[in-house]
């Protein structure tokens, strides 16, 4: 046997092992009253903390248990349906506003928000030595390009393990300013070394915002339209915050609360967001969009849409996995406040780029789905969550699927940085430990001769 045939047997015996020693009996998790996934036995969550940045509210409850209701996403107790309103009627962005709010709990004065997004700006361009890394360490991977990158900050922080409010204030402004034009230097990059396309890497512009100047680095002057950059706006607002339980933000929180280094906190939230079944789920909606344009004939017929949804459920078409993604959510019930104000600019954009048709077809997926899982699982309730039609939203701006989980990163930047620095400030707080049961019976230690 070789070296290589040697090792390869190796790690298949210890991959063997492993997987005889992860089986479970699924009983013992109620019998032992364990909390799978941080659920209760209604599928809410445990209640872990306490905070003040947002609220996600799906149900009531009563004295007769759960009621579902229409879905409610709150930034610092102002409803983020009327902080759009506001924004969307003025016909201006909104995303910086957002942050400000998010980061200090106030809402800013014009002069307030003029000086903070100056303050943004100010702080968009990286040390050349991460520009150059980016460039030369290359990788094939987005999100794992920005979490590298982050990482590389603390080495150029001139104060990095501070974790006074005023210093890490200061380090949630440059890291919400950085995302951006470390997503766009590293696609570029990306797209220079994986497609063969030229390369081009673009300085932020002043006067620009957030949005603006991140399809500006993105695609170049003239390439995009206002509708499309403020389409791009009511995305970072909607993503930028979700409640302290959301698997990365949880992260955050739970790295923060062990007094480490802000890279290395925000470093672990990008690797959690990543995951499918986190950040990364808009990229299996579009997909499975994808095989469902492919294979449905008519984009109007319910009863076609409706059999071909039906085999995805009995795992025979798709991925096998018996999943209608972007269908359904942890919290939200009758319908999730952030795909109904997204559908509001999603049409708009469809018609402008003649893709009204498509988005009639989606939505038409949409309802025969809820009405198809509702059927089989009568007591739960079901919605399309934001994934099902963020995708197709940044797939008509013209921004590539490459960057769609970085994006999300890209707005929750702002979240993960306000729930740091509440983990991090306020009195009484604990290192957060849950406990584990271990259910493995003793053993007698065996010399290692009689093995």
């Amino acid at each position: 046997m070789t070296i290589q045939s040697k090792k390869e047997y190796l790690i298949y015996r210890l991959a063997d092992g492993m997987r005889a020693h992860t089986k479970m009996d699924p009983d013992l998790f109620k019998k032992l009253d364990v909390k799978r996934g941080l659920r209760n036995e209604d599928g809410t969550g445990v209640l872990v903390g306490l905070t003040n940045i947002g609220n996600v509210v799906g149900y009531e409850r009563r004295e007769d248990g759960l009621h579902p209701i229409e879905g409610k996403l709150y930034f610092r107790g102002y409803e983020v349906a009327d902080i759009v309103k506001a924004i969307r009627n003025e016909k201006r962005f909104g995303f910086e506003e957002t942050a400000y709010l998010l980061l200090s709990g106030e809402l800013p004065d014009r002069e307030q928000l003029k000086s903070f997004k100056e303050l943004l700006y100010g702080n968009m361009s990286l040390d050349k030595k991460t520009l150059l890394h980016i460039i030369e360490m290359e990788g094939r991977n987005v999100m794992n390009i920005l979490e590298r990158s982050v990482l590389e900050m603390y080495t150029f922080d001139d104060n990095p393990d501070d974790i006074s409010p005023d210093n890490l204030m200061r380090q949630s402004i440059e890291l919400i300013s950085k995302l951006p034009t470390v997503i766009c230097y590293a696609y570029n990059m990306l797209r220079r070394n994986e497609y063969n396309r030229s390369l081009h890497i673009r300085d932020a512009k002043p006067g620009l915002s957030m949005a603006e100047n991140f399809l500006y680095m993105l695609k170049g002057t003239g390439k995009y339209t206002r509708l499309e950059a403020l389409t791009l706006d009511l995305l970072l607002i909607l993503h930028s915050e979700h409640g302290g339980g959301n698997n990365s933000t949880f992260t955050v929180r739970v790295t923060s609360s062990t007094g480490t280094d802000t890279y290395s906190s925000i470093a672990a939230g990008i690797g959690s967001l990543k995951g499918g079944k986190h950040g990364g789920a808009n990229l299996k909606v579009s997909a499975m969009l994808d095989d469902i344009k492919a294979n449905v004939k008519d984009w109007e017929d319910e009863e076609e849409i409706s059999a071909y949804l039906e085999k995805i459920l009995n795992k025979e078409a798709f991925d096998n996995s018996g999943l209608i993604y972007g269908i359904g959510h942890a919290v939200y019930t009758l319908s999730d406040p952030r795909t109904v104000l997204l559908n509001g600019m999603a049409e708009e954009l469809a018609t402008e780029k003649g893709r009204l048709r498509e988005y009639n077809f989606m939505k038409l997926i949409d309802k025969c789905a809820v009405k198809l899982l509702k059927a089989r699982f009568p007591q739960k309730n079901y919605c399309a969550n934001v994934d099902f039609y963020s995708g197709f939203v940044y797939d008509m701006i013209g921004i590539p699927r490459d960057i769609y989980t970085p994006l999300f990163a890209m707005a929750r930047i702002v979240g993960w940085c306000a729930h740091r620095n509440e983990e991090l400030c306020f009195t009484g707080r604990r290192i957060i430990r849950p406990a584990y049961r271990c259910i493995t019976n003793e053993n007698s230690y065996v010399d290692i001769d009689r093995r």
